[in-house]
């Protein structure tokens, strides 16, 4: 942990200037006390009205989804399915299952188009589907946007197993 109590106020004015709520989270370094201030901004920002609503609906089909996601999230002018995306479509289209999951896109992380190289908002582009996948335990339908590769959620030795919590004393080893 290396920013400076200076530099940590520094943020939090900037924030706080700009209208935005701001809590410090030191979970990592005092366990579940170091969480609280943030714990408490998020319950406080929860309690507050606000005008949220979902994009759309679960009962919306799945090609109304997509183009909502793509037009309305990443400024698309529209959508375009490859044959085997396509084919999934239909056959998901017909499952009264896929009426009770979301959709979470996956695309590149590196525009807000399915291409890398279109950078800002870039404006005249079709997002291709290339494929649809289903997490079904997960509760979720998966259109993946362009040329990605889909990286596995965690590798072979995920760091997790070499974290432990001294039950007498709450201390966390092997985080870092």
């Amino acid at each position: 942990y290396t920013d400076t109590d200076n530099e940590i106020k520094a943020v939090r004015n900037l924030c706080e200037a700009a209208g935005a709520r701001v809590a410090l989270s030191r979970h990592w370094e005092h366990g579940g006390d170091g969480a609280v201030e943030f714990a408490d901004a998020v319950i406080d920002a929860c309690e507050e009205p606000n005008d949220f609503r979902f994009l759309y609906e679960l009962d919306t089909p799945l090609e109304k989804r997509i183009e909502l996601i793509a037009k309305e999230v990443y400024g698309a002018d529209g959508i375009s399915f490859t044959p085997e995306a396509t084919a999934k479509l239909k056959r998901l289209a017909d499952d009264p299952e896929m009426a009770t999951m979301g959709t979470c896109m996956v695309k590149t992380h590196l525009s807000l188009s399915h291409d890398p190289k279109l950078k800002g908002v870039p404006k005249g582009w079709t997002l291709p589907i290339s494929d649809i996948l289903t997490y079904k335990g997960a509760g979720f339908v998966v259109p993946v946007a362009g040329a990605i590769s889909l990286m596995p959620g965690t590798g072979s030795d995920p760091a997790y197993r070499r974290v432990d919590v001294d039950l007498e004393t709450g201390r966390v080893t092997g985080v870092f």
